[in-house]
């Protein structure tokens, strides 16, 4: 006896012995039951398996094209110290950048320091102003106030980073060449043009970081007899701290790299930053500039994308902290 036999075996015996009328079954006899339109999958399975299908495909192809681009970049980057020979300490050390004199000019010291610093003076100029908004917006604000600031944030978001470049160099860069002398572009513009840039990042995160910490902290700080300031640093904040460092480390990440706007304001000049105000340049700021004026496979082009396969270790590295992180505040 087969699988569809006992099947209508088992529904003929329960039709049978069914002593209470039902709507659907009283007009229904043991040799009405049509097994195979039981057995058949319905309109709705089909549709969980074409559901299922295109995730499954949709993960695949994200999977491939992060892969993809992992190989693409590293293969390229590596071609530097494979192929032309150059040697990976004198790559991360040394602050002589000329490709174009061989393989004794690679060194990238100056983008790794001036990317970094800039990326450092970005957030903590941001921060302590993004911690006090989102504090203000759901601690403070009423709620047409909150979802004012939340729209004026939206809007800074969306901001394509060539305005925000293009008002650092008509308005920054002059009162910094007014008030410090010299040519203005350097570190400090930069970090000005950042901070604007990943304020609107840093204070979203941050106000869902408030907006997740339970109620009835609040409630049983109060009852302790705290006051609304009390409660806010000693519980609120202590609770979201994991949650604020992750918005501060994606901040990091998009300051970190920002090619367009900080190209338009650093100077673009390969010299050790002495102080904030003369003119350097980061990885981003070095790509966006010198990777037209290279021909594939050559020295001066495999350089470069060994500052990029370096700007793609340091988002995984900054993507790690945040599951690290991430796992800490979950403890």
């Amino acid at each position: 006896m087969d699988k569809k036999d006992k099947l209508k075996e088992v529904v003929d015996q329960a039709i049978a012995s069914q002593h209470v009328p039902h709507v659907k079954l009283k007009k229904m006899g043991p040799t009405s039951v049509d097994i195979d339109k039981l057995t058949k999958p319905s309109k709705e399975t089909h549709q969980e398996y074409w559901g299922k299908g295109l995730t499954y495909l949709a993960i695949v192809l994200i999977i491939v094209l992060v892969v993809s681009i992992i190989g693409f970049v590293g293969y390229h980057g590596l071609a530097t110290f494979v192929s032309d020979h150059v040697n990976v300490i004198h790559f991360l050390t040394s602050t002589d950048w000329d490709p174009g004199e061989g393989k004794n000019h690679v060194g990238a010291a100056v983008m790794i320091v001036t990317s970094f610093l800039v990326t450092l003076l970005a957030a903590l100029v941001a921060t302590p102003l993004a911690i006090a908004i989102a504090l203000y917006m759901t601690e403070y604000s009423s709620k047409k106030g909150a979802n004012f600031l939340q729209s004026v944030t939206e809007l800074l978001v969306g901001i394509p980073s060539v305005v925000y470049g293009f008002l650092g160099l008509t308005i920054i860069v002059p009162v910094i060449r007014k008030l410090f002398g010299g040519t203005g572009f350097g570190i400090l513009a930069a970090t000005l043009a950042l901070f604007v840039m990943v304020l609107p990042t840093i204070t979203s995160l941050t106000v869902d970081s408030l907006k997740a910490v339970p109620s009835h902290f609040r409630k049983a700080s109060m009852a302790l007899g705290s006051t609304h300031w009390q409660t806010i640093y000693h519980v609120v904040l202590r609770v979201a701290t994991p949650r604020i460092l992750t918005a501060v480390i994606f901040g990091m990440a998009r300051a970190f790299g920002e090619a367009l706007a900080v190209q338009m304001v650093i100077g673009n000049a390969v010299l050790m930053p002495y102080n904030l105000v003369s003119p350097s340049a980061t990885l981003t700021s070095q790509l966006t500039s010198q990777m037209g004026n290279t021909v594939m496979g050559t020295l001066p082009n495999n350089a470069l994308w060994s500052l990029a396969l370096l700007l793609l270790i340091m988002s995984l590295v900054f993507n790690f902290l945040v599951k690290l992180i991430g796992k800490k505040g979950q403890k």
